[in-house]
Parts: C-alpha cells; structure tokens; sequence
C-alpha cells in the first residue's frame, strides 16, 4: 500500500498548498491513501467544516485533528456527521466524533487510522494515550483484521513521540508526529517493522514562525509582552509529510521518505 501522511495545515496558505498540490501528488506517486492532519486549517485555530471540505475534495480520505478539535464549534457537529474526521482518540469519551476508525481501500483492503494527543508538555490533561492506542491495536491486528495502520501521534515531546513509536512497533504500520510544526530528520522503519518519524512537520509558509507571522510573536519573546493576535502566514506554503509503502500481507513498512514539496524548503520525497 502507498500511503502519504501531510502535517499540520496551517491557515490559507497550507489549505492553498493542498488544493493545489495534492491531486497531482496522489497521481505522481500513486497514492492508495492520503491522511491529512488538518487542526490549524482554519486561520490556524481548529478547522470549520467548509474547510474539511475542501481537504477532502483535494485528494485527503481521511483528515486528523487535535488539542484544537473543536476550537471551530462547527466541528462538535462535522465530526459527528463524516466519518473521514477523526478527532483525538483519548478526548473525553462524551466527546462527539470518533478517534479511530477502519477505511476501504482500493483493491479491497482494509486500513485504520488512530489519533492520539500525548500528556507531556500539553495545555490541558488528557487520558492515557499508550492505553488508549494499545486497545486499539490489539482489536484491529496487522495482517488480520487490517492491511495497514497509521497512528498519528500529537503533542509536543519529541520523547513521548519516540515513545509511542517503539511502543507500537510491529503493531502499526506508521506512526508520525504533529504539533510541533518542524519536520525532523529522522524518518525510519524501526526493528520490527513500523514506519516512524517523530514530526510530520507544517504544510503552511515556513517564512513564519511555526506558521505564524512572524512580528507578533519575536515582539513576544523579546520583551514579554502581547501588543496584537497571533497571525498565519500566507506566503509560499511547503507541503510537508512522510511517504510509506507496506507490505499487504503483514502490514508492515517497506519503504519510508519525508516529502517536501513547493514552498520554502527544500524538496524531498520519492521519484
């Protein structure tokens, strides 16, 4: 299975990037599937649903959330209505949407995607996510019940990302950091098996900070006090995220890269 996971969408200039970039990027590289973590789509605080829309009718079969699932109140009731928007999977469990769920693929076989948020560092206390993913994985076995599994993990310790990679290794066939908005450069197929990175980094403008413009915050930094709202930045956007292929009888990773594609940095990504 060829699979595209695409970091954190970041305001009008990550949406553009993906409506522009993303149909021509399933047919380059053949793409059976496409997940999209889309929480700061929406002028970088949440995603209303006019804007899943759009992420979806670009090319992404399934769009992630996270600690900003519902910033956007419309998406109390979006989540609840298509099924191609996960929210977190350890939110609370009165929360509308769900977490984790099985998708069709082409050709018959069968992929789950799970979002988790991670507790380290985070604004708010959420449940347990190793709990939380292990009931998962142990309910929908690679090579069983599904061809393929990508967890997407968010939060902000590198630490507790590289955590739950190894804790899912030879259970997912991905797993992949947001939150944080900067790739890193340590995309890896682990021992036993499963596709890692640690951060899938920002689809938006780089010229930024993290996605922001970039005034308010530096005036933050350096003198500590807040003079107007933090801004995204709309200038070029890069597409950032990792490319994963798998073997359809045990699930697991065969071949990982990041991809970087327009925008300000670099390009990478498979031929």
């Amino acid at each position: 299975m060829r699979l595209l996971f695409l970091g954190d969408v970041m305001g009008r200039s990550g949406r553009r990037a993906i409506t522009e970039t993303l149909p021509g990027l399933r047919d380059r590289l053949r793409l059976d599937f496409v997940v999209v973590n889309g929480e700061n789509a929406s002028n970088g605080m949440g995603l209303t649903a006019a804007h899943a829309k759009l992420l979806l009718e670009a090319g992404a079969d399934v769009i992630t959330l996270g600690d900003h699932a519902f910033d956007q109140k419309d998406m109390l009731q979006a989540c609840e209505a298509e099924p191609r928007i996960l929210r977190p999977l350890n939110y609370a469990k009165a929360a509308p949407g769900r977490g984790a769920r099985v998708f069709d693929v082409p050709g018959g076989r069968r992929i789950l995607v799970a979002q988790v948020l991670g507790q380290v560092f985070m604004k708010r206390a959420f449940a347990d996510p190793f709990s939380a993913v292990d009931t998962v994985l142990k309910t929908h076995p690679l090579g069983g019940m599904v061809n393929a599994s990508l967890i997407d993990m968010h939060c902000e310790a590198t630490s507790e990302k590289m955590a739950m990679g190894h804790f899912c290794d030879g259970r997912a066939s991905v797993v992949v950091g947001t939150h944080t908005h900067v790739p890193t450069a340590d995309a890896t197929i682990l021992p036993r098996g499963t596709a890692y990175q640690t951060d899938a980094g920002m689809s938006g403008d780089y010229d930024s900070v993290i996605g922001m413009q970039k005034e308010e915050p530096m005036r933050r930094f350096i003198t500590g006090m807040p003079k107007a709202r933090f801004e995204p930045a709309n200038g070029a956007a890069t597409l950032s995220g990792l490319y994963v292929e798998t073997d359809d009888r045990t699930g697991k990773a065969t071949r990982v890269e990041p991809v970087r594609e327009g925008g300000r940095l670099t390009p990478t990504g498979p031929a």
